[in-house]
Formats: C-alpha cells, sequence, structure tokens
C-alpha cells in the first residue's frame, strides 16, 4: 500500500511537547541532553579524577533512560518509519553544498563528506569530529545546558539566560555554516 508520508503537523507535536514539558515541571524535572554527559561521566568513574563529576548519578536514572528512549525511538523511526532517506533541500542550498564538495546533496540525511567510514577514520575526519565535540562539549558546558534544553524547556519558562544562549547556538551556527564550513572543505 502506498502513502504519501507527511511528517506530523506543528498542532499535533507542538501540544505534544507542551505535554511533556507540563509532565516534567510537574514532576520537578528539567529536560535536557547534556546532563546525561555529565552522568555517564560520573558512572564511569570521573570523579575520582575531577570534583565536578563527583555527584550520585543514581538521581539522573530517569534522564539516562529518556536517552535510551531517545535512541530507541530514533531506531524505530528511522528503520520503519522513515519511507525515504532523501533529504527535502532548496535547489539553491544543493547547489551550494555542491559548490564546497558535497556530492549527492540532499540524497541522505548523513552526507558522507563528513560522516562517511572512509572520512571519519582519516586523519581530518578523526580530526574535524575530536574538535566538533569538544566545542559542543564546552558549549553545552560553558551555556549550562545543551539547545533542546534551553531552546524547549528555557525559553518556554522565558529564561533570559536560555534566550542569550538560544541567540549564541544561532550565530555560531550560522559563523560555522558560512565562514569555517567553506575552510574546511
Amino acid at each position: 500500500m502506498d502513502y504519501i508520508y507527511q511528517p506530523w503537523p506543528w498542532y499535533v507535536t507542538g501540544p505534544l511537547i507542551t505535554f511533556v514539558m507540563f509532565l516534567l515541571f510537574y514532576f520537578g524535572r528539567r529536560f535536557g541532553v547534556s546532563s546525561n554527559l555529565e552522568s555517564m561521566c560520573a558512572i564511569g568513574g570521573m570523579g575520582n579524577f575531577v570534583d565536578f563529576f563527583k555527584f550520585d548519578w543514581k538521581k539522573n536514572t530517569w534522564n539516562l533512560l529518556f536517552v535510551v528512549g531517545t535512541i530507541i525511538g530514533g531506531f524505530i523511526s528511522y528503520q520503519w518509519l522513515t519511507p525515504d532517506v532523501t533529504v527535502a533541500i532548496s535547489p539553491e542550498t544543493i547547489q551550494d553544498l555542491s559548490e564546497l564538495g558535497f556530492q549527492n546533496a540532499g540524497s541522505k540525511y548523513l552526507p558522507d563528506e563528513i560522516f562517511g567510514s572512509e572520512t571519519i577514520l582519516s586523519l581530518k575526519g578523526f580530526f574535524i569530529l575530536l574538535v566538533a565535540g569538544l566545542l559542543v562539549g564546552f558549549g553545552a558546558r560553558y551555556a549550562g545546558g545543551c539547545t533542546s534544553g534551553h531552546a524547549i524547556v528555557g525559553l518556554s519558562n522565558l529564561e533570559i539566560p536560555s534566550l542569550i544562549s538560544v541567540i549564541g547556538f544561532f550565530i555560531g551556527g550560522l559563523i560555522m555554516t558560512w565562514i569555517f564550513l567553506p575552510l574546511i572543505f
């Protein structure tokens, strides 16, 4: 049976996100993924080396389960709920990416020029992912949370630090896209 795939409309997903945020607020929890990295470091024994990681990570078990559920949900979505792996992007974007050296832009979610096994296993690819990971980790720690925590929860709570962080995330994304990405590729 053929069907036309449509993403869930905003009037369904918006209230679902609101409902989840309400439940978290009701139970005294905060949404965010970067706090899980702190918990994983504490589980891994980093508290023996860095005092920041000396805390009772068992209090964050619910958040770790959230990440496991996110990974499982992403797998289910990709495996069984995604009828097509192509990405609908504008012809202008395809042209811009082609000029940067990205072949077949939009043919799949993760371009081989960044995420292909040959690229990741090369010295340049490994270095790019290492530096990117360090910058994202530093940025999330410096901002006091990740993009999801600030953009969904912080802005919902009308928190000025979250607004500043989200503006910073967007500025950083624009700088990366228009200045550094062309220099790297």
